[in-house]
């Protein structure tokens, strides 16, 4: 193989000391590839229980490292294995420094890449790169070449903090180490400054981006110790504490909910940043999170696991939670504040069962797959090392236990957040329990009005999409209600309502012991439209007789509906005979997929009741 200058610099590489690597094909010049795995790579057996979530980017790590450019841009991880987008001025695709630093430092009986010199070449090349990128200010870009990034700088200070612990625990790279400590430095100044608008913008938004960045100062402060700098991450942490977290529970992201970004992201980020200070309001934001999540995840009766009222989510579509999760578990780190707020553990995987998958997963006998490219989110094994403190299974049931839902069947919650005006509605009554959002939409995708209807016994049984053919609503003139910043009226604890800003569609919600009634009056011809979520099971039959087998698509005219799921009849009755339609879709629930989405769709002349009945 033709050496060059680099290579040289860089040092020759030695023998791949591991027989169980195959010999990658040669490049003409450039620096040496790193061995691929034989076929068959890895044993799934030799894996700890708590590091198999490692074994999928073992597979991946060799053509990775492989993609790093060794001509120009020199040091860029193309290939598009993480972030986008895939230019060379996006610090975020250097991120997996970290996943490259971590196989080489650590060994492990299924690890042959420890101590490996290309991959340390490699890696040497990268964080060129990753360096090269950093502002003059402290900050790394994302968008654009120059850009002070506040999720690139955050995410960035955790990455390359915990890549100068991997490269100080292999005594390596001792000048690139240098240069590293100086950059997080500037990058801890540049993050921790009050006065940067970036990171502590006004109203504060994207907050699970800010709490990553201190979460990565706090670690760099315990590699590289400074009083000052810490007390000014304690100042921010403080800051945190009051401007992160709406007076309704949620994390901002940017300026509402989100139910992904909240649970997945924010939450292990305030328990990394928890690990590292101890500091105790990290723990009361959690635990007033706990209880706004507790009325926006609805349990199944069967304890298969939650849907979520993600039709508010601003964000992402996370409609659901199975009730075990094998890895990779992006929320897993979040488990430390279970011990400081038990109710936290309603949401997680059981230790009993999370052990289950883990052993079921070592004694499968087909290969470890491989995550696909931009599946490959580095915080999967950077947070391994921490562990874990799931709930057992009993100390779980006795937090779902303490759900408001569970715990009580009379109530009505109106959580107000005063930023946008924005109102979350949970009404519990015996026979169901419902919620509903008002206000000013801080996304496209949130859908307003009503958005759930849940039954102890039959479990979800209306559940909104993101979609404005999804939502719960009235669709008139191809827009729906739920598109638009609906003004809402209180005038009691069962009573809402509720219109369009230009008051083309107005709506009376009425919440009664065991039924919910929407009377609604519209400017001109409309059509209801209710989110059903059904089972194989189910019974279905319109009020004419027409039977709608499971997963199929009828049109009845009628004036009414019968569920029969189990002990439980659901009756949907609307004003008279209509020609309406109930249509099967392609949203399914869960990890067996049993539970589907059908539509029903009522057209009316501009004034129709509905009201559904659960006994």
């Amino acid at each position: 193989m033709h050496v060059t200058r680099r290579t040289v610099l860089l040092g020759a590489a030695g023998a791949l000391g591991a027989s169980a690597l195959t010999t990658a094909p040669a490049r003409a010049a450039g620096l040496p590839l790193v061995a691929e795995l034989p076929p068959g790579a890895p044993d799934r057996r030799l894996f700890a229980p708590g590091e198999q979530r490692f074994a999928g980017y073992l597979r991946i790590l060799a053509p990775m490292t492989n993609d790093i450019v060794d001509t120009d841009p020199y040091g860029f991880m193309a290939g598009g294995w993480w972030r986008t987008p895939a230019q060379p001025y996006n610090a975020r695709i250097q991120e997996h420094v970290f996943t490259l630093s971590w196989f080489h430092a650590n060994q492990r009986p299924w690890n042959p890449y420890h101590r490996d010199s290309a991959l340390l070449g490699r890696l040497d090349a990268a964080l060129q790169h990753y360096l090269g990128l950093q502002n003059p200010d402290g900050s790394w870009p994302e968008y654009a070449p120059g850009e002070e990034g506040k999720a690139s700088s955050g995410f960035g200070l955790g990455y390359l903090a915990k890549t100068l612990a991997n490269l100080r625990q292999a005594c390596a790279l001792p000048s690139r180490r240098t240069q590293l400590e100086v950059a997080l430095r500037k990058g801890v100044d540049w993050y921790l400054d009050p006065g940067n608008a970036v990171v502590w913008d006004d109203p504060f938004e994207y907050t699970n981006q800010a709490v990553a960045g201190v979460a990565g100062s706090a670690l760099t402060l315990r590699l590289l110790p400074d009083r000052q700098r810490w007390l000014a991450l304690q100042e921010r942490i403080r800051f945190t504490a009051k401007y992160a977290q709406s007076p309704a529970g949620f994390f901002y992201d940017p300026r509402g909910m989100d139910i992904n970004y909240n649970f997945e992201v924010m939450l292990p980020e305030l328990a990394e940043l928890y690990l590292q200070t101890k500091n105790p309001l990290l723990v009361s934001m959690t635990r007033k999170f706990a209880d706004w999540f507790g009325y926006n995840l609805l349990r199944e009766p069967d304890n298969s696991g939650w849907f979520t009222y993600y039709a508010v989510s601003d964000r992402t579509s996370a409609a659901f939670y199975d009730d075990v999760i094998p890895d990779p578990d992006r929320t897993i780190l979040g488990s430390h504040f279970v011990p400081q707020v038990p109710n936290l553990g309603a949401f997680f995987t059981s230790h009993e069962d999370k052990a289950a998958t883990r052993q079921a997963w070592a004694d499968d006998p087909a290969p470890v797959p491989a995550p696909a490219k931009q599946d490959t989110s580095p915080r999967i094994i950077a947070h391994a090392p921490y562990g874990e403190t799931l709930p057992t299974r009993t100390a779980k049931q006795a937090a779902i236990a303490n759900l408001p839902y569970l715990k009580r069947d009379s109530f009505t919650e109106r959580r107000h957040e005063a930023d946008g005006n924005q109102d979350y509605l949970y009404i519990r009554r015996p026979g169901c329990y419902l919620g509903a959002f008002f206000g000013e939409r801080q996304g496209s995708i949130v859908k307003a009005g009503t958005g759930f209807l849940w039954h102890p016994e039959a479990g979800t049984v209306i559940h909104a999409q993101q979609t404005a053919t999804g939502c719960w609503g009235t669709v008139r003139n191809g827009k729906a209600d739920a598109e638009t910043n609906l003004v809402a009226e209180y005038p009691s604890k069962d009573v809402v309502r509720y219109r369009t800003p230009d008051g083309s569609i107005a709506t009376e919600l009425l919440v009664g012991t065991h039924q919910v009634s929407r009377r609604v009056t519209a400017t001109g011809p409309a059509t209801e439209q209710v989110p059903l979520v059904l089972q194989p099971g189910d019974e279905v039959v319109f009020s004419d007789g027409t039977v709608v087998p499971y997963n199929e698509t009828r049109t009845a005219t009628a004036d009414g509906l019968v569920i029969r799921r189990g002990r439980t009849t659901i009756t949907i009755t609307w004003s008279q005979r209509r020609a309406a339609t109930l249509s099967t879709s392609s949203r399914t629930y869960l990890r067996d997929k049993r539970r589907r989405v059908h539509v029903l769709r009522i057209p009316h002349d501009g004034a129709l009741e509905t009201v559904v009945r659960t006994a």
